[in-house]
């Protein structure tokens, strides 16, 4: 049979974890929140240790995402694609600062080759990172894949400005403790 439609959803727990008429105002607040979604799915056993938030210009959420890759046995389901997604379908736009802006993805860790691509054509304004691609590939089994040598330089390029190593501490510590669980991966 020829499969003719994805179904991706996030885990039930997230809805007691996000107000959405809550405020983050500052970047440390906003990846704050990506890490504590990275630390839930990994505590839930619901996907691997990586959180995203898309943020308006309001520092409200306009989604979330959190890695769903093992649940639903698909290499896209990263959080930072997940994030993006339900932000482009909620939006109702494939590039979300089209519609409304800036916008502002807040990451547990610095994106993989892949959320590096769709990074670039989401519609992003800022993004804001905790750990680094580094980071996961010394405390998980996991590997980011090749980045261009100047990959902050070209997001600069295409007008995403980025901040990097907010809250690492924070976000190492929940790539350390998935990858001393015997790097179990879901």
């Amino acid at each position: 049979m020829l499969y003719a439609q994805v179904h991706l959803t996030l885990p039930a727990w997230i809805h007691d974890q996000i107000d959405l008429d809550q405020r983050y105002p500052g970047d440390e607040a906003k990846v704050a929140l990506a890490i504590a979604l990275s630390r839930s799915n990994v505590e839930h056993a619901s996907g691997g240790p990586f959180g995203a938030v898309v943020f308006g210009p309001d520092d409200q959420v306009i989604a979330v995402g959190v890695n769903r890759v093992m649940p639903h046995n698909t290499s896209l389901a990263h959080a930072e694609n997940m994030a993006y997604m339900l932000a482009q379908q909620r939006l109702q736009t494939p590039r979300l600062n089209d519609v409304l802006s800036p916008i502002t993805l807040a990451t547990s860790s610095q994106p993989c080759c892949q959320c590096y691509g769709a990074t670039v054509w989401a519609g992003i304004d800022r993004l804001l990172i905790g750990a680094s691609a580094a980071d996961v590939e010394e405390l998980t089994p996991f590997d980011e894949g090749p980045l261009p040598a100047d990959w902050v330089g070209e997001l600069n390029k295409r007008g995403i400005e980025v901040v990097q190593g907010l809250n690492r501490d924070d976000a190492r510590a929940v790539l350390r403790a998935y990858g001393e669980a015997d790097g179990a991966r879901y």
